[in-house]
């Protein structure tokens, strides 16, 4: 690998949650100079923040925390007083956040910016996730050609690359491969209604999806349930 690879910086977004330590941890193992990333959005989980404060530490990576009260806006089960589903649901579920994953990436290409960096990571995943429309391989592909219009660096003829090396992984894979990489998933919090001590409620649809993915992928489950 070259020196000018080993140099690159990289921006990942962080949320303290399984897919994003491994999106951090495949990031380091790729040999890219990572700057984590987590927005304070107004989240119900709050423990996610003190979770991505463990999980960089860990990494050895620094971490810039921005405030964005998204509570402003609601119409979400995460940021607005409206109950966080505990049966499966059909359809986009109300734990979707409007626009959460445009604004987290506008957030992160400023940074980039900023930073001088070309490269961004996100733990997106299309296969074992919720059902959200700012997780599907469209959306990325349009985002980048729309940060490429939209930037210094793209005007001067960078090139910025959102990396989702989660995308196409089914959750069991994803827990594999950081595995492999030694993430400590003690360190996470997936619940969308974990309490202040990162405790999961095991009901909702994140729960299950991380449940499932340990057993198919043959880890034991690390999670702190209630």
């Amino acid at each position: 690998m070259s020196m000018t690879q080993q140099s690159r910086k990289a921006v990942v977004l962080v949320s303290g949650g399984l897919d994003s330590a491994t999106a951090l941890a495949i990031a380091q193992d790729q040999s890219y100079d990572c700057h984590a990333l987590a927005v304070d959005y107004g989240q119900r989980h709050r423990s996610e923040l003190e979770a991505a404060r463990r999980v960089t530490a860990a990494a050895g990576v620094p971490l810039k925390i921005l405030p964005l009260d998204l509570r402003a806006i609601g119409g979400s089960a995460l940021t607005a007083d409206i109950d966080v589903p505990e049966a499966g649901t059909t359809g986009i579920p109300v734990t979707y956040v409007p626009a959460r994953n445009t604004i987290l990436l506008s957030l992160a290409l400023g940074y980039a910016e900023v930073l001088g960096a070309d490269d961004l990571f996100i733990g997106v995943n299309a296969v074992d996730y919720s059902g959200y429309p700012d997780c599907r391989p469209e959306f990325i592909a349009a985002y980048q050609l729309m940060a490429r219009l939209a930037t210094k660096a793209g005007v001067e003829g960078g090139e910025l690359t959102i990396h989702t090396p989660l995308i196409d992984l089914t959750k069991a894979e994803i827990i594999q491969r950081g595995t492999a990489l030694g993430v400590d998933y003690r360190l996470t919090v997936s619940c969308y209604q974990a309490d202040d001590e990162g405790r999961a409620c095991g009901a909702c649809d994140s729960c299950r999806i991380r449940r499932d993915g340990f057993r198919a992928a043959g880890v034991p489950d690390p999670t702190t349930y209630r």
